[in-house]
């Protein structure tokens, strides 16, 4: 007997991390296990520039540029200009350890939106979760800029345990005049989970649900820290093809979806709307519409 096709699934957020590269390691942190000697994976800047218009022709609403860190990535700029063109607003996903002078007016554009994460306001802290000195400096001074410059900044700060460490930071985060802090919790996944295998129960429940990620090969994940559950490629097939396919459907199906629980760092997007300001510790809902 013959399956008939099922209708995409509805997506309204659709995270690429197009590289695996980055000028850090958080070698006890990064769920992706990025660093240096990471390279941008197998898609071409054609494969994610269709991927960027099915997404936009299925209704999507927004995507993230996520690596690693996405604006190492050559074609990091031509992406944003092509996705901000369809009609989706963009979030860029950045260390800020570095930011280019044609960067900075990207992320000055009304559709753009910008993230990071801040470990720790006192340096040593931070640079010794990001494997780099003068991290904390150099991200410190681009979280100022962006807030001179009049960028919509979002800031997640990560508690693996120490959570006046983490109190610390979004106080001086609030201080320093970002509007958007939001504490996550460290999920074993990536270097995070040591040498134990990634579990469903690491994650928050959202994964799936109106959203995606695709990862720098291809593969299509329901989100980046479930990166461990792929279904499909879209590099080798349309993203309407395996949003539609039995495997995704089966994928997603599998993910207990957990009442009250915290969301997954380094975003759970789309969670934009004002449940999620600076005082808010809950989970996240739907994204705004502004």
């Amino acid at each position: 007997m013959t399956i008939a096709p099922q209708a995409p699934t509805a997506l309204r957020f659709l995270s690429l991390e197009i590289t695996g590269r980055c000028q850090l390691t958080c070698p006890a942190l990064c769920y992706a296990a990025s660093g240096p000697t990471r390279d941008h994976g197998g898609m071409s800047e054609d494969d994610w520039n269709r991927t960027i218009d099915e997404a936009a022709g299925l209704g999507a609403e927004e995507i993230q540029l996520i690596g690693g860190e996405p604006t190492l990535h050559p074609a990091f700029a031509r992406m944003v200009r092509r996705a901000v063109d369809a009609g989706l607003r963009v979030r860029v996903y950045s260390n800020l350890l570095r930011v280019r002078a044609e960067h900075w007016r990207l992320l000055e554009h009304p559709g753009v939106r910008l993230a990071t994460t801040y470990h720790s306001s006192v340096a040593a802290e931070h640079d010794a979760v990001t494997g780099r000195a003068g991290s904390h400096q150099a991200t410190r001074a681009n979280i100022i800029e962006a807030i001179r410059r009049g960028i919509r900044l979002k800031v997640a700060v990560l508690d693996g345990g120490d959570h006046e460490r983490a109190e610390r930071a979004r106080a001086e985060m609030q201080a320093l005049g970002v509007h958007e802090v939001h504490v996550s919790q460290v999920r074993a996944v990536g270097n995070a989970a040591g040498a134990a295998v990634p579990s469903i129960s690491s994650l928050c429940g959202r994964c799936g649900d109106r959203k995606a990620a695709v990862l720098p090969d291809g593969s299509m994940s329901v989100c980046e820290m479930g990166r461990f559950l792929t279904a499909g490629s879209v590099k080798e097939a349309s993203l309407a093809s395996v949003l539609a396919g039995n495997r995704w459907a089966e994928v997603t199906a599998s993910i207990a979806r957990r009442a009250g629980a915290a969301p997954c760092p380094p975003d759970c997007a789309p969670n934009d709307d004002s449940s999620c300001g600076p005082d808010n510790s809950g989970p996240c809902g739907p994204a705004d519409d502004g």
